[in-house]
Order: C-alpha cells, then sequence, then structure tokens
C-alpha cells in the first residue's frame, strides 16, 4: 500500500461536493499529502482535489425531458472516467452520494479488483428500495450519514459504517443569529423571512416563481418583513429575474451563497425540498418545504415512495413537524399561508416555535459524530482487510 494511497472520488452537485470536502479532511489527516482525482468541485479543489471534470457537470433534476437533454454528455464523461480509472486504477474509489451516476462505475471499478465506497447511503428507506441490490454490487463499503441505516444495509448483506452527518459538525448548536444578521446587514429586530428555490437550474425553474409569488403574497400581509435570498453564484442572474418578474422588484434582497447566514439569520425559511432541508432544521429554524417537478418525474418518484414524509426533517423525526408542499399543492397561496402560520406563531404561540426548536435539537445531537475522522477509520480498515 502506498502512503498515502491513490484516491478517486466522484462528487455530483453542491451538497455532495461539501461532503466530500469534509471527508478529504479526514482522508488528509489520516494520510499527509493525500490529493484526490476525479469529479468534483470548489470545496473539494481547496484540499487539492485534481477534478479532472467539475461536479456541476453531473447535476440533474427528475426523470423526464431534463435529465435527457444532458444524459448524452453525463454518460460521456462516465465512460471517459472509467476507462481512465481502469488503465490506471486507484486503491480506492469513493462515490459521494450521485448514485445514478456512481453505482454502476462503483461496480465495474470493483469487478475489477478496486475498492469501492459509497458515502450517503441511497434512500431505500424512502423510495426506490430496488437500489439495494445495486448497491451489494457496486460498494464494498458505505458510509452512512443517518444512524438506522447500517442495520437496515446489514439486513441485504451490505457491510455500513456510521458516521454521522458532517453538517452537524459545521452548523452550531446554537447558531449566531445576531453575528449572521450583521453580517448580511440586518438589524436585531427585522422580521426575516429566507427563501431557498433550490440549488439547480432545473429546481429554480420549476418552484422559485411560486415561492417568490408567496413571498410578495407575504409582505402584503406584513409589510416591514425583510425578504432575502441566498443564490449560487450561477444561478443568481436567473433568480433576480424571476424575482422581479414575480412583483418583488427591489424588495427582495439576493446574495451570493451565504446560505448559512442566511439560515441563521432567518426567522422561518421558505426552502425547496432537499439537503438544505437539513440545514434549516440544524439551523433550529421553522420552514416550509415546497416543490415542483416534470409532472412525469413526480409520477415516477410517487410511484416509489415508501413514505409519506418529503422533507429530510419530517423523515428524520418521523412525523409532519413542518408543512409539506409538494406539487400541485405548491400553490403561492398556500405556501404563503403555510409561512405566515410560523411567522405569527413567534407572538402568538410561542411554544409551537420552542417545541419545534426542541425537536430539531434532538435531532442535531444524534446526528453530531467526528464524520472526518470516522470515515477516514472505516476507509483505511477497508484498504488494509
Amino acid at each position: 500500500m502506498r502512503n498515502p494511497p491513490r484516491v478517486a472520488m466522484v462528487a455530483g452537485e453542491t451538497s455532495g461536493d461539501l461532503l466530500a470536502g469534509l471527508l478529504l479532511d479526514g482522508l488528509q489527516a489520516q494520510w499527509p499529502g493525500l490529493k484526490g482525482q476525479g469529479i468534483g468541485g470548489p470545496q473539494m479543489e481547496r484540499r487539492g482535489f485534481d477534478a479532472w471534470w467539475p461536479s456541476e457537470r453531473l447535476a440533474v433534476h427528475g426523470y423526464s425531458m431534463e435529465v435527457l437533454r444532458r444524459l448524452k454528455g453525463i454518460l460521456r464523461i462516465r465512460k471517459q472516467l472509467r476507462e481512465r480509472l481502469l488503465h490506471e486504477p486507484p486503491d480506492v474509489f469513493i462515490g459521494v452520494d450521485a448514485p445514478d451516476f456512481n453505482l454502476g462505475l462503483e461496480t465495474d471499478l470493483r469487478a475489477a479488483g478496486v475498492k469501492t465506497v459509497h458515502f450517503v447511503c441511497p434512500s431505500i428507506w424512502a423510495w426506490r428500495a430496488d437500489r439495494v441490490d445495486k448497491i451489494r454490487r457496486a460498494a464494498d463499503h458505505v458510509l452512512c450519514i443517518f444512524p438506522f441505516e447500517p442495520e437496515l444495509l446489514a439486513q441485504h448483506g451490505i457491510a455500513a459504517t456510521y458516521v454521522g452527518h458532517p453538517l452537524a459538525n459545521v452548523i452550531p448548536m446554537v447558531p449566531d443569529r445576531a453575528a449572521a444578521r450583521a453580517q448580511l446587514g440586518l438589524r436585531d429586530e427585522d422580521e426575516v423571512l429566507a427563501i431557498l428555490p433550490g440549488s439547480r437550474s432545473a429546481e429554480v425553474a420549476y418552484i422559485a416563481s411560486p415561492f417568490f409569488q408567496a413571498a410578495a403574497l407575504v409582505r402584503k400581509a406584513r409589510p416591514a418583513i425583510k425578504l432575502i435570498v441566498p443564490a449560487v453564484p450561477l444561478l443568481r442572474e436567473r433568480i433576480v429575474q424571476l424575482a422581479h418578474a414575480s412583483g418583488l422588484g427591489d424588495g427582495v434582497q439576493i446574495v451570493a451563497g451565504q446560505s448559512h447566514a442566511v439560515l441563521a439569520a432567518c426567522d422561518a425559511t421558505l426552502i425547496a425540498s432537499g439537503t438544505a432541508t437539513l440545514e434549516a432544521a440544524l439551523f433550529k429554524r421553522p420552514m416550509v418545504i415546497g416543490y415542483h417537478m416534470h409532472p412525469l418525474s413526480w409520477w415516477l418518484m410517487r410511484r416509489k415512495q415508501l413514505q409519506p414524509w418529503v422533507g429530510l426533517p419530517n423523515i428524520l423525526c418521523r412525523d409532519f413537524v413542518v408543512p409539506e408542499l409538494i406539487q400541485d399543492a405548491a400553490t403561492p397561496q398556500a405556501l404563503c399561508a403555510a409561512t405566515l402560520e410560523w411567522l405569527e406563531a413567534r407572538t402568538r404561540q410561542p411554544e409551537k416555535i420552542t417545541a419545534l426548536e426542541q425537536r430539531f435539537t434532538v435531532l442535531h445531537e444524534s446526528l453530531r459524530r467526528d464524520t472526518s475522522r470516522l470515515a477516514a477509520d472505516a476507509i483505511q480498515k477497508l484498504l488494509a482487510a
């Protein structure tokens, strides 16, 4: 075994890049000088990762036309990456999330004798239970971010380790609301609604307008409210256009990135389903989860859904602790009404806010582990076997 080992990785999208960057911290503590190569984003590159392709090239949304338009290019990248890794095999390949891309690649590499790790168990407990067989073929080991997953995988003969959720360590148990507001130019006494319409272009295309229309209705009911949107830099111009088209004009503050500061600063958030909802829960913020996708994508997803919840906070709490308005239910009027309930509860039902914060604190504690070290230890043991 080389010291450090040669590590290849693939991370798709912004959330995968963040998780992979934290994993690299642990690997580099275990093996100083380790860099990694493959597909990654800015968080990984900051740790010296050699990104042959940027992770944003893998970002897709849903099943149908929005995927088909980009499928040819994604398959070409996977073919080229597979050939390169088979020609010069790494000591270990780590697929970070992006199961549609990574599981097939892992299967081929594992068949060729490469040790394979999948970081983030696909949500077989929520939908697409058929992926279990694919995971068994693809991964020598799975790194799980939720505590119940290793036992579930063990029932199917898949080795796994619970490493905690990296975001639970990044986000403080008690967020500094005042500091976040100062950073964003907001006053302590301001009432603040955060709007997070997603980090992918297709998400923004489907849900941003209903969110902004709902925010305009909220502002009519509460004229003094401050509206703030953390935008992925590449999507900022499009988000500005959609906000103006929805009648918000200059009444919304759109910032580049800074989603954690925005969540720490807000009183409530209107948020697209995805990893960001877990971030909002870790910041202990009331939220309304909304989502909309291509009708065919929605039909296919509904057929494979195993639980009544869509949002991660509700799935992990196993209860509708925050409202979910999905697909046809995600109308501006319904989104506005649900948001106003949270805002009004701060003065009329403070116990409702307190109860939510307590649920999210328990959730935060259950996810808090030394993720970088635990993940690196599991990989070290796999390589030593």
